[in-house]
């Protein structure tokens, strides 16, 4: 097992393309091609948090946070990110971070949240675009369905719960080949080919470009095989951020948040003044979520899960929404468990373990 088998699993769910452009997830310590002994699984990288890999024989710490946010410029020890990647490198351990990536999947941070606190019907809040291209290609009768198939085998053609999904149009191709060429169909040099085609449209994800664009090619016949990559501005409903989902009976605010307490395992709950209305429909963000309050609003959610709020940004509430401030570990302490079902299920019979560590910075004195 190396380290990037255990990325490549990882970045499956949560592909590296998704993630904030000032975020800095993937690896940050170690080398792809390295020996993987065991996992250790946690939502931060601390010094407790490494010598606890190092005492369980895992040679990898997967988290959610970046240890390095941004550029290292001496290796002194002056610091904890500067001492922990000395001391990861001494020991050979890799560090690697799904960071936002996992927080703008429909199956991730956000859906860990809703999970726990019992919501069901849920959505993205704010779905992205300009993550979604048009592949347009042309294939002859004899060998659309070999194209189309090896496309849709490389995920082209998902639109929601829907896959293998396409458009064709049947029409006339025509084209000369040189004498250089090697032709499939007609000769070096000769006439101008009149061909029956096909033009086959299918959607693909950013992230599967590649491999999508390489299978097209490996199934089709043409030496040079035509076909136009068309970025579009389409909202891709399955990433982005936020969620928002609805409680299957409605609560008194009061028992709403007595639950959230008790299910987010927070100490203290930051909020809004309560409007005297019952809880039904809810939005949630892990980590620093202000910048979606106003989205929150437009969706008609009676409650808002966060954290991170300004003391000014409590006002923006105006009245519409009731603001729930639970605290960032709070919000996210249950990612980890995201990373363990992901790999468990790929790898059945390797260690993967969680960190036992409590690496929440902040304390509350009660």
């Amino acid at each position: 097992m190396t380290v990037k088998d255990i990325t490549s699993a990882i970045e499956e769910v949560a592909p590296l393309v998704y993630q904030e452009s000032y975020d800095n997830c993937g690896i940050q310590v170690g080398d792809p091609k390295a020996e993987v002994t065991g996992v250790l699984l946690t939502l931060d990288v601390t010094e407790e948090v490494l010598d606890e890999a190092i005492a369980r024989n895992c040679n990898m710490i997967v988290a959610h946070h970046p240890l390095i946010f941004s550029g290292l410029k001496k290796l002194t020890g002056r610091n904890y990110v500067e001492r922990i990647v000395i001391k990861a490198i001494k020991n050979d351990i890799t560090i690697y971070a799904a960071h936002t990536n996992l927080d703008n999947m429909l199956a991730g941070v956000n859906d860990k949240i809703a999970e726990k606190l019992g919501l069901a019907d849920c959505r993205i809040l704010v779905p992205k675009s300009a993550i979604l291209s048009k592949l347009y290609t042309y294939a002859p009768f004899s060998v659309a369905d070999k194209v189309r198939d090896a496309m849709f085998a490389a995920g082209a053609g998902s639109i929601g719960n829907y896959t293998e999904c396409s458009f064709n149009v049947a029409g006339q191709g025509t084209f000369r080949a040189s004498a250089d060429a090697h032709p499939a169909i007609g000769q070096a040099g000769g006439p101008r080919v009149d061909e029956p085609e096909v033009k086959i449209e299918v959607l693909v994800e950013k992230h599967r470009e590649r491999e999508v664009l390489a299978a097209m090619r490996g199934a089709h016949i043409y030496e040079e095989v035509a076909y136009e990559l068309v970025p579009i501005n389409n909202l891709h409903q399955q990433i982005g951020a936020g969620m928002i989902g609805s409680l299957p009976q409605a609560m008194d605010e009061k028992d709403f948040l007595t639950l959230v307490k008790k299910e987010m395992k927070a100490d203290i709950i930051r909020h809004t003044a309560l409007s005297g209305n019952k809880v039904q429909k809810v939005a949630i963000c892990g980590g620093s979520g202000s910048f979606l309050l106003n989205d929150a609003i437009a969706a008609g959610a009676d409650i808002f899960i966060t954290a991170d709020f300004k003391y000014h940004q409590f006002f923006d509430a105006g009245g519409k929404i009731v603001i729930a401030d639970i605290g960032h570990y709070e919000t996210e302490q249950f990612t980890p468990e995201i990373f363990e079902m992901v790999l468990k299920k790929k790898f059945i019979n390797f260690a993967v373990l969680l960190s036992n560590v409590l690496t929440n910075p902040v304390k509350y004195f009660c």
